[in-house]
């Protein structure tokens, strides 16, 4: 799965070793040392993904991810320190779809990669295409689209998957663990990172996200899918 992909890393040798390892799974990479640089390039020229340094030098990994989201759907992994859950959360709420704690392994980033792109670019997710409905609701697993009451809904490529995975399963209950291993395939991780994106779905597909009535948390154990129709 070839793509181009734009590095925003202000270190040359953490830069030189992830082009290194991305080429050689076939993908063509550029490397931008500035981040106000990175982000005019990234959108006169929108690469098929982008690895992002949280503190590139020129502007902050955040306000790149964020001013990017707002023009383009470029699929984004983060790049962040080692203790910074904060920045993690920040980094998944400005939409980032992944993210890699430095120090990582250069082959564990090129793994997250190809897994952000198949998502991205409409690989069907387990459980194989056909249309999920529930009420005005309706994911469309092949065309990878989501509408509510008809107008397009934008999620990142774990949102939808997430999404997904919670209605194939009406009212099963998933802790955290569980969803960072069937929806990401981590054995391990941040619980953090499913609570983001949980919250950003209910702020795109409830009608009030503050008292959910689809993505509905069961304290103490984790979250299910309440369906606003009978489930089929």
């Amino acid at each position: 799965m070839s793509a181009r992909i734009l590095v925003v890393e202000g270190d040359p040798g953490v830069a030189e070793v992830v082009a290194r390892y991305l080429e050689r799974d076939g993908h063509r990479v550029e490397c931008v040392g500035d981040g106000a640089a990175a982000l005019r390039h990234a959108l006169a020229d929108p690469p098929d993904l982008l690895v992002l340094d949280l503190t590139p030098p020129g502007a902050d990994g955040l306000t790149i991810c964020r001013k990017l989201r707002e023009h383009r759907p470029v699929p984004v992994i983060m790049l962040t320190a080692p203790d910074g859950e904060i920045d993690r959360v920040a980094g998944l709420e400005t939409g980032a779809d992944d993210y890699v704690t430095k120090p990582f392994s250069p082959r564990e980033l090129a793994l997250r990669v190809q897994s952000v792109l198949r998502r991205s670019r409409g690989a069907a997710p387990p459980g194989g295409t056909g249309v999920l409905r529930d009420g005005e609701l309706l994911v469309d697993m092949g065309a990878h689209e989501v509408r509510l009451a008809g107008a397009p809904v934008t999620l990142t490529a774990r949102e939808f998957d997430l999404l997904a995975h919670l209605m194939r399963n009406p009212r099963q209950v998933f802790s955290r663990a569980t969803l960072l291993d069937q929806v990401w395939g981590w054995s391990f991780g941040d619980s953090s990172t499913v609570t983001v994106h949980v919250r950003r779905l209910r702020e795109k597909i409830e009608s009030g996200p503050a008292a959910p009535r689809r993505i509905v948390t069961v304290w103490g154990v984790g979250y299910r899918y309440e369906p606003a129709a009978p489930a089929s």
